[in-house]
């Protein structure tokens, strides 16, 4: 792989010892089966509760164990520098799970085909998730904290830099440029990724059309919602809906 393009895959593992190393960050998420690794000096198992962060240029050997799949996603070193810190051996909780599990599905559902855009988002949110569980714990802005925790609580509704910066007491500027820099993407684009991930989940888990999940998740017009879904996951949310059943 171009150590510069960003990869989500599904892979599975020989049942023989493979070592090598690679320019470009790499996470082993669980799926099915088991993975045995040593990354450096330190060993693991990547199974149903536990993922792997391979750092870019860290000598690594692998097995896998009877049957498996893994989702893998190769990750320039200079889209997520975060990654190097954390552990080498992840033990997930129940949100990472159900995320991977959501990644897992789309990758069946696209057979590997994600638009770059998507892969990009999707992996971002990934590292966020991971970044806040195992990273070495930097300083968030309080402030943009607040920021995050509103759009979190309020994401159904209509939601402006405006009233969002003021909320955090900060300028537009200034809190596009702490949020940024703390969580890796722009309020806006958190917004949409919260309301696209909701969408997924009630399109996925309810019977409401989608002119009442357009509505639960901040999209007044389904035209725009529709459109937006689309670009996001690659299909409308109607056709979304018949391909999960």
């Amino acid at each position: 792989m171009n150590k510069d393009i960003l990869q989500l895959t599904l892979r599975s593992y020989l049942q023989n010892t493979q070592v090598h190393e690679h320019e470009f960050h790499q996470l082993v998420l669980p799926v099915k089966g088991q993975l045995e690794l040593d990354v450096g000096c330190i060993s693991g198992v990547v199974d149903k509760q536990h993922g792997a962060v391979i750092a870019a240029g860290r000598e690594h050997s692998f097995e896998g164990r009877q049957e498996n799949c893994f989702i893998v996603a190769d990750i320039p070193s200079g889209l997520a520098p975060r990654l190097e810190a954390l552990p080498a051996f992840l033990e997930l909780d129940g949100i990472v799970v159900q995320y991977i599990r959501f990644l897992h599905e789309e990758l069946v559902l696209r057979k590997d085909a994600v638009n770059p855009l998507l892969q990009r988002q999707m992996l971002l949110l990934l590292v966020q998730l991971l970044d806040e569980r195992f990273g070495s714990r930097k300083t968030v802005d309080r402030r943009v904290e607040m920021a995050r925790a509103y759009l979190e609580q309020n994401f159904e509704k209509t939601v402006t830099m405006g009233s969002l910066a003021n909320t955090a007491n900060l300028s537009e500027r200034h809190l596009r440029e702490l949020f940024q820099s703390s969580y890796g993407m722009s309020p806006s684009q958190y917004l949409m990724e919260l309301r696209m991930q909701a969408a997924w989940n009630l399109l996925k888990t309810t019977e409401h059309s989608v002119q009442s999940i357009s509505e639960k998740v901040g999209y007044q017009n389904i035209s725009a919602f529709s459109d937006r879904f689309r670009k996001h996951f690659g299909s409308s949310p109607q056709q979304f809906r018949r391909q999960g059943k």
